[in-house]
């Protein structure tokens, strides 16, 4: 058969220190639907295609207690679909992306993806490192974008299913080459992403490597909490930083901190995306809109909340909360009709956003920026969550 699902059938809990294996994938552990009656956790996989290397992708179908659900491929490590209860309880797709691994095969602004190496621009596509020079593939108006030619997004992860107490989950590891894209040393990567009882999407990266190297990973979803009904300009926004990096033309940062106070890159108060997109400031016309780093008010290296948006007609809610310096905010500015997404959706201009956590983008040529170099013996830890609930 080309296309075969299994059933997972393992599940491992915590009971008071000792570990108790359960023989079905579905387990009723967690909370209540509402009704008085738990719903059972539940993992599904699922063959989703072929690359044209002929590489065999899986698809990931996680459901939660409470009846959310998350589907996550192997290829690109892509969060394929996001299902999440709106204020009446309706559940919807509140991500943009395909229906079949052929659409993201063809044209991807990155869907959903982990990008890697490094998330993010770098400037002309180079940068040196111990005193060693490295150039990377131009990918972006003669800059480097999100890992060159062949990142992260477009490889096939390896992969195996996580079971926890409070959720159930994929891990997707990857090993790129010393040289690969024009990086240096071979970089071990694993993502875990894992849908919580709570209606968290928790996303955990570990990365290890046996030569110094940038590293920036990070989640490229588009999300649209009307359920992909209409465009995302009457989102209201919150994000929790006081300044952001401007960038040249090319959307490079120039290495400045600018407060955002008395621009429309404040966000410190929640604003309605669309309310100041048009508006005549110059950073804005540099990348169509809003497609910025904001610097992240933060103390201490645990999670704490990023950023906060509301979609006032469904009543969700989605809270971003990282251990990352750094939040890229991207209001969907090139999406521009030529994209017919999901049940025939075409996604106009501004059809999704993306907050992207992240360090600095260019920060391997910017010494001022906290540093994103990884070295042997050390190991890049980094967890994002995307919480969401309704009201």
């Amino acid at each position: 058969m080309s296309t075969r699902t299994w059933r997972l059938a393992a599940f491992a809990v915590v009971v008071a220190g000792a570990m108790v294996v359960l023989g079905s994938c579905k387990c009723p552990c967690g909370k209540s639907d509402g009704k008085g009656a738990k719903q059972a956790m539940d993992i599904d996989v699922t063959t989703f295609g072929k690359t044209p290397e002929g590489q065999e992708v899986k698809l990931y179908m996680l459901k939660n207690a409470t009846g959310a659900t998350a589907k996550i491929m192997t290829y690109g490590a892509i969060v394929v679909s996001l299902e999440m209860p709106d204020s009446q309880g309706q559940m919807d797709d509140i991500v943009l992306g395909y229906d079949n691994l052929e659409g993201y095969l063809k044209v991807s602004p990155y869907f959903g993806a982990i990008v890697g190496r490094y998330g993010n621009r770098i400037g002309n596509g180079t940068f040196t490192l111990d005193g060693v020079a490295y150039s990377l593939a131009q990918n972006n108006n003669g800059h480097h974008l999100h890992g060159g030619i062949k990142g992260f997004d477009k490889v096939v992860w390896d992969h195996k299913p996580v079971w926890k107490a409070d959720g159930v989950g994929v891990e997707l590891s990857y090993l790129s080459q010393d040289g690969e894209e024009g990086y240096p040393g071979n970089l071990k990567s694993t993502v875990t992403y894992v849908l919580t009882n709570d209606n968290e999407l928790r996303i955990d990266y570990v990365a290890t490597t046996d030569k110094a190297t940038p590293v920036n990973l990070t989640h490229h979803g588009y999300f649209n909490l009307t359920g992909g009904e209409r465009d995302i300009l009457g989102h209201v926004l919150m994000l929790n930083a006081n300044k952001f990096t401007p960038v040249d033309a090319g959307l490079i940062p120039t290495g400045e901190l600018q407060p955002v106070k008395d621009t429309p890159m404040d966000f410190t108060k929640p604003t309605a995306i669309g309310e100041r997109i048009e508006a005549d400031f110059e950073q804005l016309k540099a990348g169509g809109g809003y497609d910025h780093n904001w610097v992240l008010n933060r103390t201490g290296r645990g999670l704490s909340l990023a950023a906060k948006v509301v979609e006032p007609t469904t009543g969700r809610v989605m809270e971003v909360l990282t251990t990352e310096p750094g939040i890229q905010f991207y209001a969907g500015n090139f999406l521009d009709g030529t994209i017919t997404g999901k049940e025939g959706t075409v996604y106009q201009h501004r059809w999704g956003f993306c907050l992207e956590t992240q360090h600095y983008p260019d920060s391997p040529n910017k010494p001022s920026f906290p540093s994103t170099i990884l070295r042997p013996g050390d190991t890049y830890e980094t967890t994002t969550v995307y919480r969401f609930s309704a009201k």
